[in-house]
């Protein structure tokens, strides 16, 4: 363990600093904490604000005592890497606590349901039911919405309107809800899963009525007025479109005139907001009641905001490096197969890529208490971003005159279909527009986008 590299970081969600063992309680559920969430590092010897060394007497006489509380006092048993690292003249104490598969450790004195803690930022919290159930579902290599749900049969999805949703996808048959799990086998009886369920069921907002979308414009910068509301209440899958006409509806927006057509570019790239939208539908934790998916317009920024912190194990630094675990299987796997999620992983990076790209903040990304958040900042701070490729694309496009797909392709030397990829993604940033009767028209021009 390097105690350098850890003095250059603040307290957070994997680390923490302890000036000595006065205060066990603390530092136990911290441990507890630690190994329910994503692990993290324990450094008993410094003072947490200042992150000033001061050191430990006798350290192994307190590493001994140390080791004596852990075994004592976290149920189920915990065996952390602790280890005495040298500083200067004195000694530090780093415990070393990875994610535990025997989670939900909890604080024997407060007992299995009371006792157990989350790590949220840099602060321990007392984990809810929702979140003890999710744990335990987590050792057993469980999702919640794959559970059956025993006392209904598979006649209350609605069948004709996810026929509806497939249709560009491929013609749905009966079984293939049994593929998907929507549906399974339980005891004889063909049952709805609770995937799908939220997913198809009719009357969903009977067992599950947080399964829907608030999006709300408010004046300025923070709650105080709300200018529009808007509940989106339709199946998941149509919940993103929804969500994002609303959005459109209260951005700043620039109009771009083609001859007879009119294109929109918005002060956010849509595909950053979509992905936002779309993963805070197929990551939240619809176990947890209380609050539905929220979508918040204000002057300077959205935020998109699903019940549910991050998955165990997982940190803001791993998703942001494509790292991912998917909560809700039957809801991530309908998504794929309707296009709405393209690779595993990405849409993190996406969508920082995408506002970057458009001279806007990097997203904020939050654990707030036990929710998730995204922030798209709607102010540009910087110049767009554009590779050579684009560039030259671009620097063709600056006189004003449109071209086809095979004028560009000539002139960048890549393929039509390579070609018609960058077109596409430089159409998603805003950066030109497409003119045409639809992306199939073999004479569809594309121009500049004015500035």
């Amino acid at each position: 363990m390097n105690l350098v590299e850890a003095l250059r970081k603040p307290e957070g969600k994997t680390l923490e600093y302890k000036r000595d063992l006065s205060s066990p309680d603390g530092l136990l559920k911290t441990l507890v904490a630690f190994a329910n969430t994503a692990g993290g590092i324990l450094a008993i010897g410094i003072e947490d604000k200042i992150r000033r060394v001061t050191g430990v007497r006798d350290v192994l006489e307190t590493e001994e005592r140390l080791a004596n509380l852990i075994a004592d006092s976290i149920k189920p048993r915990l065996v952390p890497d602790i280890e005495v690292v040298p500083w200067r003249k004195t000694q530090v104490l780093m415990v070393q606590v990875y994610p535990s598969p025997a989670r939900p450790h909890y604080l024997e004195r407060l007992g299995p349901e009371a006792g157990v803690f989350v790590r949220l930022g840099s602060t321990n919290r007392r984990a809810d039911e929702a979140q003890i159930d999710e744990m335990r579902r987590f050792g057993q290599s469980e999702s919640f919405d794959e559970q059956p749900i025993p006392d209904l049969n598979s006649e209350v999805l609605d069948f004709r309107a996810a026929s509806e949703l497939f249709a560009p996808v491929r013609k749905l048959a009966p079984s293939a809800f049994r593929n998907l799990r929507v549906t399974t086998e339980l005891r004889g009886r063909e049952v709805p899963t609770v995937g799908g369920f939220l997913l198809f069921a009719r009357n969903r907002f009977n067992r599950f009525p947080d399964a829907w979308l608030q999006a709300g414009r408010f004046a300025g910068r923070d709650r105080t007025r709300i200018l529009d509301s808007s509940e989106i209440r339709g199946y998941l899958p149509h919940a993103a479109d929804h969500a994002i006409a609303f959005v459109q509806k209260h951005l700043s927006r620039e109009a771009v005139i083609k001859g007879a057509h009119r294109i929109d570019r918005w002060t956010v790239p849509m595909i950053a907001l979509r992905e936002a939208i779309i993963n805070a539908i197929v990551h939240a934790n619809y176990a947890e009641k209380g609050a539905p998916i929220r979508v918040a317009v204000f002057d300077d920024r959205i935020e998109v905001e699903n019940p549910g912190i991050l998955l165990f194990g997982l940190t803001i630094e791993d998703i942001r490096k494509g790292v991912s675990k998917l909560r809700n299987r039957v809801i991530g796997r309908i998504f794929h197969e309707l296009g709405l999620i393209e690779q595993w992983g990405s849409g993190i990076q996406r969508m920082t890529a995408a506002c970057e790209d458009a001279g806007l903040s990097t997203p904020i990304l939050e654990e707030i208490g036990s929710h998730f958040r995204v922030t798209l900042s709607t102010i540009q701070t910087g110049p767009i971003r554009t590779d050579p490729v684009d560039q030259s694309i671009l620097h063709l496009l600056e006189d004003g005159l449109g071209r086809s797909t095979a004028e560009i392709a000539q002139t960048i030397s890549l393929s039509p279909r390579a070609t018609r990829t960058r077109l596409s993604d430089l159409v998603k940033r805003g950066l030109i527009v497409e003119v045409g009767t639809g992306p199939k028209d073999p004479r569809r021009q594309y121009f500049r986008a004015e500035r």
